[in-house]
């Protein structure tokens, strides 16, 4: 089994990215992105979460992050169950929701095929950490992270693109707080 794409070091700082199952573009609207805000606060006051660069993507996110509490593993377990079942929630419950019934069924139809899924499955199981070992390797998963939108095509200018920590360099702390690495 590949060693690649582990939690190794329980005090490092890890780059992660997961995405919805079939990469399904639900962060479309402002009530879902909240959600994840929410968590991501949550998460820095009561779980220890370090948060150093964010982006949040129509089916993905991207993380820079440490756990105070050394446990990255548990850490994004819990954040990722909670947000799951959140969304799923919210989308259930919305009835500006045009694709709800479309969505709710694909997200019960990625879960036939786990063992460990009840009835949805929100987000693909890996998360693809990598830990961050020097300063230009954190700076280039930064500038990485707050590409995503331009690459993608949704802004030419990664400040503009709401959902991302792109705007915290610039101190606009209006969407989420973060920690500073310390090395830029």
């Amino acid at each position: 089994m590949s060693r690649k794409y582990k939690f190794h070091n329980a005090s490092g700082l890890y780059f992660v990215s997961f995405a919805t199952v079939y990469w399904i573009d639900v962060f479309t609207r402002q009530l879902y992105f909240d959600v994840l805000a929410e968590s991501v606060s949550y998460c820095r006051k009561e779980k220890g979460m370090e948060m150093y660069a964010y982006c949040f993507m129509p089916s993905h996110v991207h993380f820079i992050f440490r756990s105070s509490q050394e446990q990255p593993m548990e850490l994004l377990r819990d954040f990722k169950r909670y947000t799951s079942n959140k969304v799923v929630e919210c989308i259930s419950n919305n009835p500006q929701e045009s694709r709800k019934e479309w969505m709710l069924w694909m997200f019960e139809r990625a879960a036939k095929k786990q063992s460990n899924v009840t009835k949805y499955q929100f987000w693909q199981h890996h998360n693809q950490p990598i830990e961050l070992w020097s300063p230009a390797v954190i700076k280039q998963k930064i500038n990485y992270i707050h590409n995503n939108p331009v690459e993608s095509g949704f802004v030419t200018n990664p400040i503009d693109w709401k959902y991302s920590s792109a705007r915290n360099f610039q101190d606009d702390h209006t969407v989420l707080g973060i920690d500073n690495t310390g090395f830029l």
